[in-house]
């Protein structure tokens, strides 16, 4: 790679890492709109297991509007140790450790979840959004 082709590619992943930590951010937020825009626009893949999979941004933001934009729920999303591999000035792809903690402010309950998102990124317009993501989480630990 040449000098201009370097500083791309490491211009690309951090802009990478400030998309995920956005939208980390957003959910603990409750920032439904941030949360819409990490996302590309049309078909998307979005396969949080349990919860569902989805194949467009909305369908997943309705979900995350009823689950999660409560004042009663309290959540903490912290991703780490991302690797991200850039492909082209256009596509990358990821993978983040998340712990997530979710705590009912009313009754106290609380869970405790840790597992692993596989992302896959392109670059729309100048800007980097998530077009597949995949969790697959590895433990849990809920109390009531």
């Amino acid at each position: 790679m040449n000098l201009q082709q370097r500083i791309t590619r490491l211009e690309a992943l951090e802009d990478i890492r400030q998309l995920k930590h956005r939208y980390l951010n957003a959910c603990d937020l409750k920032q439904v709109e941030v949360i819409t825009d990490c996302f590309a626009e049309g078909e998307v893949l979005i396969d949080y297991g349990p919860l569902g999979v989805f194949r467009e941004r909305d369908s997943f933001v309705a979900l995350y509007r009823e689950l999660a934009c409560h004042a009663r729920v309290i959540d903490l999303h912290h991703g780490a140790n991302p690797e991200i591999e850039w492909l082209n000035e256009d596509e990358a792809q990821g993978r983040w450790a998340l712990w997530y903690f979710n705590l009912d402010g009313e009754s106290g309950a609380t869970r405790q979840l840790g597992g692993f998102y596989q992302d896959r990124y392109q670059r729309i317009a100048g800007q980097w959004k998530i077009v597949a993501t995949r969790f697959t989480a590895h433990s849990q630990v809920a109390r009531s």
